[in-house]
């Protein structure tokens, strides 16, 4: 057993995903000594497209990687064209531009890879250490000690913070809170690939609801789009050639899907069914853990926030740790920050998705009247809510930078 090296505190970061290497660069920018620990073998490469939007792009600013991840990617209005029907009929307007603008709300769209690969070479060459599994978190009176398993045997390393962002079925939540029901299957799956050799540039980008169903479409650079479809069907279901199921089922909705559909390569169709804790956690902290991400708040993707919010709890952790020099105190004001919004976010897509995704034939006619009649200021708001929001400040100074300087003298 050994603790972490390094002069300044130290944490263990469960999870290689895109929030756990942000929570890692984020404590490694304000004078943690970070380690990641990723159970696959080699680091996370798969994925199709990420939209992000301002809320996360201000996550990111405070990283201190926004202006790379705007460099590789492109910049779409919320909600594109609008709304439209199958038939290309359209069901709401575009945002209005200057209420967009008021607010700095924008999209910035690129390969998920593309973001997993800024957030890890931020990181020292160090800190990421694949093929580890965690097979287990013990409390210490000053930190805990984490137990996780290599090629090379067992391990165990203690910290004075682990962050837990070992995804939607997180093992050390179901440690923590053993409690609290694991996540259930929201009732849909989504599809998402992205469309090659297509003019991305003049893409605007929209969403059309049909009857159970939605198609999104993001513009991407380099003459790419990205494009993602939600269908509610029965969990786990498969098909050997996935890109058929979506031209079957989008194949004759209003142009461009059929096109964007047909311009991706069938074996990069990626399909996965959606999952949700639909009871949500009585803390995100549990002695020196942390929860983040989905282990945190596993939500639907109707809101398209999963990301977003693990950029959010990210920042919010790395500025309420770099803020004090109390863990526990910086701990509790990262849950009283981060858990109302980010269950408020669980419960409003879940709402969406409902309401989006409904097949009887009344309550589809209602959703499509409701939208007709509804006020662009409304939606608009909802947006606002949802994008316009701001990470605390930084320290001038981080504590851990603090310590090296009188450690140094």
């Amino acid at each position: 057993m050994a603790w972490l090296p390094g002069t300044g505190r130290s944490a263990v970061v469960v999870g290689g995903g895109i929030g756990g290497l942000a929570a890692a660069l984020g404590l490694h920018r304000t004078g943690w000594q970070v380690t990641v620990l990723e159970r696959a073998p080699e680091p996370r490469e798969t994925g199709a497209g990420i939209s992000l939007l301002t809320n996360a792009q201000r996550a990111l600013d405070l990283l201190g990687v926004g202006d790379e991840v705007r460099r590789r990617g492109a910049v779409m209005r919320p909600g594109g064209e609008g709304l439209r029907l199958p038939s290309g009929r359209r069901l709401q307007p575009p945002a209005d531009p200057e209420f967009l603008r008021a607010h700095d709300l924008c999209l910035i769209v690129l390969p998920r890879p593309e973001l997993h690969a800024v957030l890890r070479t931020a990181l020292p060459d160090d800190a990421l250490r694949t093929g580890a599994e965690v097979t287990g978190v013990a409390d210490l009176p000053d930190g805990a000690e984490v137990v996780h398993r290599t090629v090379t045997g067992r391990r165990t390393v203690c910290a004075d913070l682990v962050v837990a962002a070992d995804g939607a079925f997180s093992q050390i939540r179901r440690a923590r809170w053993p409690q609290v029901p694991p996540p259930v299957y929201s009732g849909h799956s989504v599809w998402r690939g992205i469309a090659e050799g297509v003019d991305g540039a003049a893409e605007p980008g929209g969403s059309t609801w049909g009857r159970g169903l939605e198609f999104g479409r993001m513009p991407l650079a380099r003459r790419r789009v990205y494009w993602f479809a939600v269908a509610n069907t029965p969990e786990r279901l498969r098909f050997a050639d996935e890109r058929a199921e979506v031209a079957r089922l989008f194949g004759r909705w209003h142009h461009p899907v059929p096109e964007l559909i047909a311009a991706t390569p069938a074996d990069r169709v990626l399909r996965h069914d959606v999952y949700e804790l639909a009871e949500p956690l009585p803390s995100y902290v549990s002695g020196r853990v942390a929860m983040l991400g989905d282990a945190a708040h596993a939500m639907t993707s109707d809101l398209g926030q999963g990301a977003c919010q693990a950029l959010e709890d990210a920042a919010v952790l790395c500025a309420t740790l770099a803020a004090t020099s109390d863990v526990p105190t910086g701990l509790a004001h990262y849950d009283e920050q981060r858990r109302p919004r980010s269950q408020g976010m669980v419960e409003a897509s879940h709402r969406m998705g409902e309401f989006k995704l409904t097949e009887r034939r009344w309550p589809l006619l209602r959703r499509n009247a409701r939208l007709r009649r509804s006020p662009t200021t409304t939606t608009q708001q909802g947006l606002a809510d949802v994008g316009d929001w701001h990470p605390p400040a930084l320290p001038s100074t981080p504590l851990g930078e603090v310590t090296r300087r009188v450690e140094g003298n």
